[in-house]
């Protein structure tokens, strides 16, 4: 019987949707795909405006066309009117699908939208997209997320929602539960937290099918025990930092995309602002990029976000929910073997992309730098980048391409001065190491057949 899980994304269950109050609706300058069930309810709406109004801009998609999801997911697809807006809104910005047929003959993409639903081991589950800009303020903002522990502390059913039997699926909440609360260990800086999230993925991987249910829990206890002895931190402090390279890594993943020819408003400020915070122009070199790049971190970034330790520990928090770490999405959907140390790779890039960015931001807005602006730079650098598919596989190949996917050259893309990054004791609903332990009756001890982290970081 797989152990009973701790924590569950219950914060996306408080979303309410502002409708024509936002700032940058999901109802405009987007591609909106139509399912083929809701294609097929709108075919049944009585004629009469609305049903004209579908007729002409809800259009099938070609069947040969490369769509996401597969064709059932992308069977039609709304033509967006000549100011980039749904056809399909009220005069007062209201979805008149919504309106007038009801929640039931929307899109599945409208009617899920911004809320990331997923199934795991017959579970469904629904982290949030930040790409909306009320998701990014709940998640962001809120000091006390709420990431509850379990109220229902039943076993997850195994063996359903994923194809054939899987010898990880025993281990996915286990090994969840334990990345979520190294994330929350505020008793570490968090590039720390996540440099060793990262060994801990790699040794997962080096872990054969066979030996999953002995070497997990051992490794789980291993991780636990020494986190909590503090026996890592000479190494990991012995480890380079190296502004310039993580400069140039964040300059090339936020570079992706921007020849597309939809940017959006909103994500051209943020680079605007991004690239003035560092001083950008004619006359500066790249030696002075970095230069502007440190001290924006030292004297606006830092301080910032040693007043409000949430906001980077949520957008963690929210990703591994989203992404299914450390399996992955394809690993939720139909049992393809997990590459943990890759979904790791991918969560350092986008956060080392979202930090740099508002290390940028920072510089640009100095004193006055305020969770606003953070809910800008997060929800407009989510809109560009996460709902484009090939954005993860190209900011991997640009940590292969520059070296960067290692142990260590992650840390180059996490680790700047940080002595300004220990936080206050997180909320108390955070379980400690010692308690997550207990709760997946892993033994508090490394066995000595555990090969242990800081043995080697290539």
């Amino acid at each position: 019987m797989p152990p009973a899980r701790l924590f569950k994304p219950r914060y996306s269950e408080n979303f309410r949707c502002i409708g024509p109050a936002c700032e940058d609706s999901c109802c405009e300058q987007w591609t909106v795909y139509v399912d083929q069930s809701a294609f097929e309810k709108l075919q049944s709406v009585p004629a009469g405006p609305l049903r004209t109004l579908i007729d002409a801009n809800v259009l099938r998609t070609s069947p040969e066309a490369d769509l996401p999801g597969g064709t059932a997911s992308a069977f039609a697809q709304i033509r967006m009117a000549d100011d980039a807006k749904c056809p399909l809104l009220s005069t007062e910005g209201l979805c008149r699908i919504h309106q007038e047929q009801g929640e039931s003959h929307l899109p599945h993409m409208c009617a899920t939208y911004p809320r990331a639903v997923y199934s795991v081991q017959g579970e469904i589950e629904k982290a949030l997209a930040l790409s909306c800009p009320e998701a990014a303020r709940q998640v962001l903002l809120d000091p006390h997320l709420p990431v509850s522990l379990a109220e229902d502390r039943e076993s997850p059913a195994s063996n359903v929602g994923m194809s054939g039997s899987n010898p990880w699926q025993p281990h996915f909440w286990p090994v969840r539960d334990f990345a979520l609360t190294l994330v929350r260990n505020r008793a570490l800086p968090l590039w720390q937290r996540l440099f060793l999230l990262d060994l801990f993925s790699r040794r997962l991987d080096a872990i054969a099918p066979g030996d999953l249910d002995q070497q997990v829990p051992a490794l789980l206890s291993g991780f636990t025990i020494a986190i909590h002895s503090g026996s890592l931190l000479p190494g990991m402090q012995a480890l380079a930092v190296d502004h310039a390279k993580q400069l140039d890594l964040v300059l090339r993943l936020a570079g992706m995309l921007l020849k597309r020819s939809n940017l959006r408003p909103r994500f051209i400020e943020c680079i605007q602002a991004f690239t003035n915070g560092l001083g950008d122009g004619p006359a500066n070199t790249f030696e002075s990029l970095t230069a502007r790049y440190e001290e924006a971190h030292d004297r606006y970034f830092a301080p910032f976000f040693l007043r409000h330790p949430h906001i980077l520990e949520n957008y963690l928090i929210n990703t591994i929910f989203r992404c299914r770490f450390p399996f992955g999405s394809e690993w939720a959907r139909n049992g393809a073997v997990p590459s943990m140390s890759r979904e790791s790779a991918l969560l350092i890039a986008q956060f080392a992309l979202m930090k740099g960015l508002l290390i940028g931001v920072s510089g640009f807005h100095r004193e006055t730098f305020s969770a606003d602006h953070v809910v800008h730079t997060v929800q407009a650098a989510s809109k560009h980048f996460d709902h484009h598919l090939d954005f993860l596989s190209g900011a991997h190949a640009s940590l292969v391409e520059k070296g960067l996917d290692g142990p260590k050259g992650l840390v180059i893309l996490l680790r700047n001065e940080e002595s300004v990054e220990l936080q206050p004791a997180a909320p108390s609903l955070q379980p400690s190491m010692h308690a997550l332990s207990r709760s997946q009756d892993v033994p508090l001890k490394a066995p000595s057949s555990v090969a242990w982290p800081m043995a080697s970081v290539e």
